[in-house]
């Protein structure tokens, strides 16, 4: 299995369970993500992504995109894609 760091959790909005992801490659929805940090090592498939409260479908290098996560999360969690 080869994983390819694809950014970092910026932000976590604990109340809604939304992941602020800061991007360095394409992120698209239906790919498949694990998250690693602290005690936290999980993966699930990316479902929906926004940028602005506006859904996107696929996301560029550069760009900070909010999506629900399945467990907690904090700042600086590493995310890759699988």
């Amino acid at each position: 299995m080869s994983e390819k760091l694809i950014g970092r959790v910026v932000h976590f909005f604990d109340n809604i369970g939304v992941a602020v992801i800061a991007l360095n490659a394409v992120l698209k929805v239906g790919d498949k993500i694990k998250i690693q940090g602290g005690d936290v090592d999980f993966e699930q498939e990316v479902q929906s992504m926004q940028i602005d409260r506006q859904p996107l479908d696929k996301a560029k290098k550069g760009q900070e995109v909010g999506m629900k996560v399945e467990q907690k999360v904090r700042d600086g969690y590493r995310v890759f894609k699988i």
